[in-house]
């Protein structure tokens, strides 16, 4: 009579489970690399208070007044001067291409004012395309620019009211004045559900060929190996056509959200970005042997670039190395086209480093889709 549990067939099924883990390479990477994965990003990348943000200087003077001031908001933790004494057309491409987050311009007359009582003011621009940035930098900068102020002309701080009554600041939040979260997520929403449909559809798309072993059919008919990948990857640029439509009519009839740059800029964008996306896809096919190792594939690539390209956190709060591992997805520069020609009305040298990103992600997506197709055939 056969026992209901017995230690000899349980432990023969466990090493069979084990064996067929150890086979499945992808499922066990999968099982110990996401939660580690997760670990390292949510606690060293992830910070919902960035410093460190980067602003330029437009100012003609560089008197001991000026020098205090920026000295006091560097001290902040808040701000990193990169382009000091710039002009303020060079200041306005600065901040239309998202290389710097504040343009902090002082008056050529501002000595001459402090030292006269006469109210002397600052104005602070600050790209508020993304609210949770700014708001940090905002909320200390009155005082602490009033209170550098006070010290360099040995004034004494008797209250926060009088530090503040000292300099008035003008901030002036530009593209999303009124700190709108929509205006910032729902156009990064376009390259994130571009990103989850081309890349799984495509890779998935290619594995079920495979699978099914329709693709011996293809390989039998007289068609090179470029022939096939653009006939398995220009009908998902035609989905992801329709998707772009449904998102850009949604954004502005049901979200309200601006569009002030050019439609043609845009459309040639998201053509690039898709591209690569679908490029990707079909890389990804040529490593997988079944449809399940696709997934998994993908969902290796959509974790870390849902988390570093800066749509659910801010780009500028991560670390260094954070910020030099998101700019090797393509949704990073991509939230940066669409973020500067929807809300900025950014033109083509805003964001042609951008563009120009893409372009090389397909160029070498291309490449290897190609190589990793012809191995499979060999």
């Amino acid at each position: 009579m056969n026992r209901i549990l017995s230690p000899s067939r349980l432990f023969a099924l466990l090493a069979k489970e084990f064996i067929q883990m150890r086979r499945d390479r992808i499922t066990f990477a999968m099982m110990l690399g996401v939660p580690l994965m997760q670990l390292l990003l949510f606690g060293f990348a992830i910070n919902n208070d960035p410093k460190g943000l980067p602003a330029a200087l437009v100012t003609s003077s560089s008197d001991h007044y000026v020098r205090a001031m920026v000295s006091a908001l560097e001290l902040t933790g808040y701000y990193r001067f990169v382009s000091a004494g710039t002009s303020a057309e060079m200041a306005e491409h600065l901040i239309q291409s998202g290389q710097v987050s504040f343009v902090v311009t002082i008056p050529s007359d501002f000595a001459r004012r402090v030292d006269r009582g006469d109210h002397p003011q600052i104005l602070i621009e600050a790209d508020a395309t993304d609210p949770s940035v700014a708001s940090g930098a905002i909320s200390t900068l009155a005082t602490v620019a009033s209170q550098a102020l006070l010290r360099e002309q040995s004034a004494e701080i008797q209250s926060e009211e009088a530090a503040r009554n000292a300099l008035e600041v003008v901030v002036q939040r530009r593209y999303n004045p009124e700190g709108i979260t929509q205006y910032n997520i729902v156009p990064g929403l376009l390259g994130v559900i571009l990103q989850m449909t081309m890349v799984m559809m495509t890779s998935m798309a290619l594995t079920r060929e495979i699978e099914r072993g329709t693709m011996e059919n293809l390989l039998a008919m007289p068609v090179s190996p470029f022939e096939i990948m653009l006939g398995k990857i220009l009908p998902y640029l035609g989905v992801g056509a329709v998707q772009v439509m449904v998102v850009l009519v949604a954004s502005k009839v049901v979200f309200h959200v601006p569009f002030a740059g050019s439609m043609t800029l845009l459309i040639g964008a998201v053509l690039a970005f898709v591209l690569a996306l679908v490029l990707l896809g079909y890389t990804i096919s040529t490593l997988a042997s079944s449809q399940m190792q696709a997934m998994q594939l993908t969902f290796f690539f959509f974790l870390p670039s849902l988390l570093l390209s800066g749509f659910m956190f801010p780009y500028r709060g991560m670390p260094e190395w954070a910020q030099w591992l998101g700019e090797l997805f393509p949704l990073t520069h991509f939230l940066r086209i669409i973020r500067a020609v929807m809300l900025k009305g950014s033109d083509w040298q805003a964001i042609s480093f951008e563009v120009t990103m893409l372009i090389v992600f397909i160029l070498a997506y291309a490449g290897l889709a190609l190589l990793r197709f012809r191995r499979t055939l060999d």
